[in-house]
């Protein structure tokens, strides 16, 4: 990889994280109600989620993941009834107080970063995007420690900045409109219910 390749990949994939997604919606919504540390844990469990889609598309393990096509169903079905579970509670709580939603929210940070993981591990789609998209920057029959590096750090600043980045909005949003907070808990509720419910019935 020369440094143009690199800058290209790198703006690429920030353009695709900052697409609008259930990963972006996830994110904006724990740091919304439990706080920016919360947000920062989701975003870390994303991280870790594509780093793992990575290695295994670099690997050339793209014919692995179709063998354990049943596990990543798994990881699917347990992200989409987060997902339910979490706007469920949105809307339960639609008509309490910051300090209400912030003490029903404060879950552990591990929640948070699980949540994180295993969304982005029930998108099987994404294994077959970094697939094909890595071959364009890097000849994967041989790729060395640099090419490896390089990927794994642009991986880790690109998805992970954009994510913090929503992270730090979503906190800076609500402290300036607490009085659209039971609208916002309202419809984001019933986007994460939505995206769960697609997540298990596609």
């Amino acid at each position: 990889m020369n440094i143009a390749d690199i800058l290209i990949l790198f703006t690429l994939m920030i353009a695709l994280a900052a697409l609008p997604s259930t990963s972006v919606a996830l994110v904006v919504v724990r740091s919304a109600t439990a706080g920016f540390k919360h947000g920062v844990a989701t975003s870390c469990g994303i991280v870790l989620g594509d780093l793992i889609f990575v290695l295994l598309a670099i690997l050339g393990l793209t014919a692995l993941a179709d063998a354990m096509g049943s596990l990543f169903v798994l990881f699917r079905y347990l992200a989409g009834g987060y997902l339910i579970w979490f706007g469920i509670s949105l809307l339960r709580t639609a008509h309490s107080t910051q300090a209400t939603t912030k003490h029903n929210f404060a879950s552990s940070l591990s929640t948070s970063f699980l949540s994180g993981l295993l969304i982005t591990l029930g998108d099987i789609k994404a294994i077959l995007f970094y697939a094909s998209l890595f071959p364009t920057f890097v000849d994967l029959t041989a790729i060395g420690t640099y090419e490896l590096m390089a990927i794994m750090a642009i991986t880790v600043v690109s998805v992970g900045g954009v994510k913090l980045g929503y992270a730090f909005a979503a906190q800076k949003i609500l402290t300036f409109r607490l009085r659209a907070q039971r609208a916002a808990k309202i419809t984001a509720g019933s986007i994460i219910v939505g995206a769960g419910t697609y997540l298990i019935v596609k």
